[in-house]
């Protein structure tokens, strides 16, 4: 016999079982709702300003937020989660590999029989001892899909601990910001009840001299009281402020030491980058991108179960026929088989069908993470010219506030009004201070969101995931 005749002989099993195996369904592509268009530029205009800082909240200038950031990357709990997931997504790669590989087993059997022959009962005791290997050949890929697939999801784990990282180290940022607020508001209400005390204090000598109404006192005493009421107020918001930032941080509840002060505080450089940067920034875009990747994979590799599967086997071993046999045969075996479907319900084509509808969802949280992305951005970028138009306003209005409350302090002294004018100028001149604080609070909160949106802090450490293993999705089967 010739080797071609040999080697159609060989694969006639395999070429007779692709023959009778069913078909696979079409393979549907990834829906076009789910696509994502990346916009030109930004609905702002805004150009290229500072480079995003990858440790962006050390230009706050605070050694002590830095402390508290270190503390956070090492011992919040929603961190150290996900790098849990991250080691079980390791696993599950090993896991992966492992099919790949032959399975070798040992075992060992043993019978006791009892027959009756020519000579009368007879007992015989086999033992048999031996090792046995199995190995799948992977002929069409799927198993290898399957491999790659679980590395794509253990590289989507890892950004998803990015996301975690970003989103902590943002959230505690914010929370420190608040708490500097709180401190500068709770000084100034201080310093205001102060000078509402004293302002009393010669409200009630005029009154009981008769230079002033009671209508006066009264008011007097209902502007010190109002200030006095916030004191407490603010005090109990700082305690609640320390222990979520204790938390963040991943210690128990207590004080906080600050390394600034609000009105002094240094401010990062506003960021900028292009929309079609953010797709490649922002961890929570990557993994969706990586699990889109993952879920496209697993749908060929369910596809692949249409075809037949090729399973080698060998084992070796010995047989002894009783303890005492010193003379065991050797036992050996060498066997294949080619398994191919024909008819399972049609189990396999709703495997089809739910592998199609999981790698449609994937495609679709991708385009809602992108979507989210590119809004997040606009917002935080619209911020910052709204919020510093806010802060000049409200600025001008106080700066105006404190000459009005000179005037009236000018005018009661010179005995031209009553004092409820002075009182008026001071409650407008101390809401517009608390406003003040507010109003730069909530501007410093949106630059922080906007590097939160950009992406700033992740790139450095991501980059084993961005480029060691890149999965760009032009690689991603669109149509078939």
């Amino acid at each position: 016999m010739t080797r071609p005749d040999r080697v159609s002989r060989a694969l006639s099993p395999l070429l007779l079982a692709m023959a009778l195996t069913a078909c696979a369904p079409a393979r549907q592509a990834i829906p076009p709702a789910a696509q994502v268009e990346v916009p030109g530029a930004w609905r702002d205009g805004t150009a290229a300003r500072s480079a995003i800082q990858l440790r962006w909240w050390q230009g706050f200038a605070d050694p002590q937020l830095n402390r508290l950031i270190e503390t956070a990357l090492a011992s919040n709990t929603d961190i150290l989660t996900a790098m849990s997931r991250v080691d079980e997504a390791r696993e599950q790669v090993r896991l992966a590999r492992s099919s790949l590989l032959p399975r070798v087993d040992a075992v060992i059997g043993g019978q006791r029989v009892r027959d009756l022959g020519t000579s009368g009962i007879q007992h015989t005791t086999a033992f048999q001892p031996e090792l046995q290997v199995s190995y799948e050949v992977d002929v069409w890929g799927r198993l290898g899909k399957l491999r790659e697939a679980a590395e794509l999801g253990y590289q989507a784990s890892e950004a998803d601990h990015d996301a975690v990282r970003l989103a902590v180290v943002s959230t505690l940022v914010r929370a420190y910001i608040s708490l500097l607020s709180l401190d500068y508001q709770l000084q100034v209400t201080r310093q205001t009840a102060e000078s509402r005390q004293e302002a009393l204090r010669i409200a009630g000598d005029r009154a009981s001299l008769g230079y002033t109404s009671q209508l006066e006192l009264t008011q007097a005493q209902s502007e010190y009281e109002a200030a006095a009421q916030l004191i407490p107020e603010l005090e109990q918001a700082i305690r609640q402020q320390e222990n979520a930032i204790r938390l963040l941080t991943g210690t128990l509840p207590g004080a906080v030491t600050r390394g600034s002060h609000f009105d002094t505080i240094a401010l990062p450089a506003v960021p900028a980058a292009l929309p079609s940067e953010l797709l490649r920034r922002r961890p929570d875009i990557r993994q969706a991108e990586l699990l889109l990747a993952a879920s496209d994979l697993s749908l060929d590799a369910e596809r692949d179960r249409f075809l037949p599967q090729v399973q080698l086997s060998a084992n070796i071993g010995q047989l002894f026929v009783n303890a005492l046999d010193y003379d065991p045969e050797r036992v050996w075996g060498l066997g294949g088989s080619v398994l191919a479907p024909l008819f399972n319900g049609r189990r396999l084509e709703a495997g089809v069908a739910i592998a199609t509808a999981q790698r449609d969802q994937a495609a679709y949280r991708y385009r809602a993470s992108a979507l989210n992305a590119f809004s997040e951005v606009e917002s935080a970028l619209s911020g910052i010219h709204q919020f510093a138009a806010q802060a000049e306003r409200v600025e001008a209005r106080r700066e105006i506030l404190a000459r009005s409350l000179e005037i009236a302090r000018d005018r009661y002294r010179g005995g031209y009004s009553s004092y409820l004018e002075e009182l008026d100028a001071q409650r407008n001149l101390f809401n517009t201070e608390l406003a003040v604080i507010q109003i730069e609070e909530n501007r410093i909160g949106n630059l922080i969101n906007l590097y939160q949106a950009l992406g700033g802090g992740w790139q450095a450490d991501a980059i084993h995931a961005s480029e060691e293993h890149p999965v760009p999705l032009k690689h991603i089967k669109r149509d078939h």
